[in-house]
């Protein structure tokens, strides 16, 4: 009984944490919206690991879509919240402590401490589409120069946003809400065609995806990075070869190459010979 609970340790954890999350926001902010925003997501992250942890290989891309279909759709579309980056540089410039402002902080910015890259593995709505297509073991090598693109579409949204939100301030809702529907239309664009350009269904994350630019720091630092256990190793590199992100699984340095690139996916862990990845 004990080695099964065990085994499902980090998923437990998991949903601990969101429920926390939940319960915490619900209490202190008098809505219990957010209880079940993060109930809902809590459940179907940790459901999705678990499902992993119990070697079912699609687990992941099925959890994408219930969170990132709810995000999009739900939130976005019916309830009108720009949960992209404008909507939290909006939500932070008039001093609101909510929606994109706090899905930011849970998702992009504290939570990476804990769960490094796991939004951009089981909640969003972009890669729920790019994982679909054909280059899940990406056919070349990182072209590293590239990866400055992303601060450069970083800086592009933050003008954009300020531009609005000084000039067209009277209509700005109007304009976010239309921002969220061109920009995802971009976003699924540009990932289809850097997928089919670079061999990699995640190229849109290593080049493009601005959010990288929040996620990347407190990545380094995640309490649920993959550790390689040396004694059981074979170094048969099968880790590194899987690996979407090209995170060398075998380096269990923080500086360690990609380390920071990890969306913890766990095919290095279902897929590891001799379960060496922890």
């Amino acid at each position: 009984m004990f080695t099964k609970i065990k085994k499902y340790l980090l998923p437990i954890i998991m949903f601990l944490i969101f429920e926390s999350i939940a319960i915490t926001l619900w209490l202190v902010l008098d809505k219990i919206f957010y209880f079940f925003n993060f109930t809902y997501i809590g459940f179907f992250v940790s459901l999705g690991i678990g499902l992993l942890i119990a070697k079912y290989k699609n687990a992941r891309i099925f959890i994408q879509f219930f969170i990132g279909i709810y995000m999009l759709v739900y939130l976005g579309i019916i309830c009108r919240e720009n949960m992209q980056i404008e909507g939290f540089f909006y939500y932070m410039a008039i001093g609101v402590f909510e929606a994109a402002a706090i899905h930011y902080l849970v998702a992009k910015i504290a939570g990476p401490f804990i769960f490094g890259r796991g939004w951009c593995g089981y909640a969003c709505w972009t890669t729920m589409i790019l994982d679909l297509l054909p280059y899940n073991v990406p056919q070349k090598q990182p072209v590293k120069k590239l990866r400055l693109l992303r601060f450069v579409i970083f800086a592009f949204s933050l003008t954009y946003f300020l531009i609005i939100f000084f000039r067209y301030k009277e209509n700005i809702n109007n304009i976010m809400y239309i921002s969220l529907i061109v920009g995802n239309v971009i976003y699924y664009a540009v990932g289809i065609l850097f997928a089919y350009l670079f061999k990699d269904n995640r190229a849109f994350c290593k080049y493009f995806c601005p959010i990288t630019v929040f996620l990347k720091p407190a990545s380094y630092f995640a309490l649920s990075r993959r550790k390689v256990k040396q004694e059981k190793c074979i170094s048969c590199d099968k880790c590194k070869k899987i690996c979407p992100m090209g995170v060398d699984m075998l380096d269990n340095k923080f500086s360690r190459k990609n380390g920071t690139e990890c969306i913890q996916c766990m095919k290095c862990v279902i897929e590891c010979p001799k379960n060496a990845l922890s």
